[in-house]
């Protein structure tokens, strides 16, 4: 969908659709929805008398324009009809609203088969919001609205959205409107922001989305190495042997059982070359199918194996993002990508693995495997000199329990770097919610024959992985994201539809942009 800025008068534009917005419990509406409300001789302000517009967030009201052409108390716009958004109270308004609201306004506006349609900036007038950053959430809420991904639907009213209210329709051109000329480059540059930012949110849904025996390591380390291409991004991947050579044992170990090779992937931008020192390195778990390996998973539980790869997905879109946004900072992406499958040659319950920087490891649970991976890639990031480290993971359905579905799950070591990642989060609508890294808790680590065994038990489950995980990241700056609760979706709300979300992909790239200052 093209989404451009265009100078006018939103009651003169003409379009098949016109959005405006409300803020709950507004009974004369301003701005520019007051001067179209002005124009329908005040015919938003009686449908708000009369209780059909509410303004509630959410939701959505469409006015057809065309039967007041003869009305003698009435003007009306250019617009064919006019969309009433709901934004909610304005105590509550911010730029996830914005976002939020546009997502369900674009699924809108293609169930109506509109091609083209306008609309104003959301939060620049009466919400008191920077105008660019608002054009920025309005861009990228429409864009990862209308995600599809359907190409294994044959048949030709299938748009695999999970969408009810979506058709064959397709949105092809979003015009925002702003009359001050002075202001269009601004809403110009927040579009081509809020575009980056979908676009590494889809990209890592592209690649959650596709069935594990399309996305085995092998092509999702060739998918990562054309996105870095088209980026201009350094691209390496260490293939078995050179790993075995560098001693990841533990991430080997995982690999172990598949007939498909593991592809450790390293990709990197050099925004700051002059200063090496200033790096953030994302670590994504990439799980490509998650069997459980000899500890196997109940068939239920592997449906949904194939997204166990979304924190790798995550990085390596985000790095599309960051090469387009050019922060100045290094960043390293890394995704130690692998299948965890039962065979002959499977890692047992019982083995003792170990890991790059010398730790023995008992294995007590193969299903606990996406940690063992992040081990090794944590220690070949402290061994090439990060740092700062953020690994996201689909680790652990435990915080799932915990936190239910609104938040990922957050561990740190460090206050400086944690308020940076829980603030970017904040930014972009993927609320952390960070748990305690206690020594109680990381007792249940504690292994009779090796150095740290991979699974604690039931008890706690996401803060003993994540203890696992701080044992190799040591004293390095360090951020543990678990993002198994919100890393696939049921329903279509806001910005996500059924199917992959993208999880945190769009929280990294805010990060690297403030870490980058």
């Amino acid at each position: 969908m093209e989404i451009n800025v265009i100078q006018g008068n939103a009651t003169q534009h003409p379009t098949p659709g016109l959005v405006v917005n409300l803020f709950e419990g507004v009974t004369t509406p301003g701005g520019a929805t007051g001067a179209v409300d002005t124009a329908l001789g005040g015919l938003i302000s009686r449908l708000i008398e009369s209780g059909e517009i509410s303004g509630s967030k959410g939701e959505i009201r469409v006015i057809h324009t065309g039967a007041l052409t003869a009305s003698a108390d009435a003007s009306p716009v250019s617009a064919e009809r006019v969309i009433v958004a709901g934004l909610g109270p304005s105590g509550d308004f911010d730029y996830d609203t914005i976002r939020s609201v546009s997502a369900s306004v674009a699924r809108k506006l293609r169930s109506l088969k509109l091609p083209t349609a306008a609309t104003i900036v959301h939060g620049a007038g009466i919400g008191g919001l920077d105008p660019a950053d608002c054009a920025e959430a309005i861009a990228e809420g429409s864009l990862l609205g209308l995600y599809r991904f359907d190409r294994y639907k044959s048949s030709s009213d299938s748009n695999g959205s999970g969408d009810s209210d979506s058709t064959n329709g397709s949105l092809e051109t979003l015009e925002i409107l702003e009359l001050e000329a002075s202001k269009i480059a601004d809403l110009e540059s927040g579009v081509s922001r809020g575009r980056a930012y979908a676009d590494a949110a889809c990209m890592a849904r592209d690649l959650v989305n596709e069935p594990p025996n399309v996305l085995t390591p092998s092509e999702l380390a060739s998918r990562a190495q054309d996105a870095s291409s088209d980026s201009g991004l350094d691209f390496e991947v260490l293939e078995a042997d050179a790993c075995r050579a560098l001693g990841m044992g533990s991430y080997l170990s995982v690999s172990a059982g598949s007939v498909e090779p593991p592809k450790f992937i390293h990709i990197t931008y050099s925004g700051d070359s002059a200063a090496p020192k200033n790096n953030v390195w994302l670590i994504g778990k990439g799980i490509t199918f998650d069997s459980g390996g000899l500890s196997l998973k109940p068939p239920g539980s592997m449906v949904t194996m194939k997204g166990d790869m979304g924190g790798g997905a995550a990085v390596i879109g985000a790095m599309q993002a960051i090469a387009a946004l050019k922060p100045k900072i290094n960043v390293h992406a890394v995704c130690a990508a692998t299948e965890n499958m039962p065979s002959g040659s499977a890692t047992r319950p019982g083995d003792v693995v170990q890991a790059m920087n010398g730790k023995y490891i008992e294995v007590v649970n193969t299903d606990a495997e996406g940690r063992l991976t992040l081990a090794d890639a944590v220690c070949y990031a402290r061994d090439n000199g990060a740092s700062r480290i953020v690994d996201i993971a689909t680790l652990t359905g435990a915080v799932s329990i915990a936190l239910g579905k609104g938040h990922i799950g957050g561990f740190s070591n460090n206050e400086s770097l944690w308020k940076s990642v829980d603030d970017a989060a904040a930014r972009q609508g993927e609320p952390v919610w960070r748990l305690p890294l206690s020594n109680t808790s990381k007792q249940l680590n504690r292994s009779e024959v090796a150095d740290i065994k991979n699974s604690g038990g039931r008890l706690a489950g996401s803060i003993t992985a994540a203890h696992f995980i701080h044992e190799f990241a040591e004293d390095t700056p360090w951020v543990h994201l678990d993002i198994a609760a919100i890393n696939m979706s049921d329903s279509v709300s806001g910005v996500n539809v059924r199917g992959a979300t993208g999880a945190s992909a769009r929280l990294l790239v805010r990060l690297v942009e403030d870490l980058a200052g």
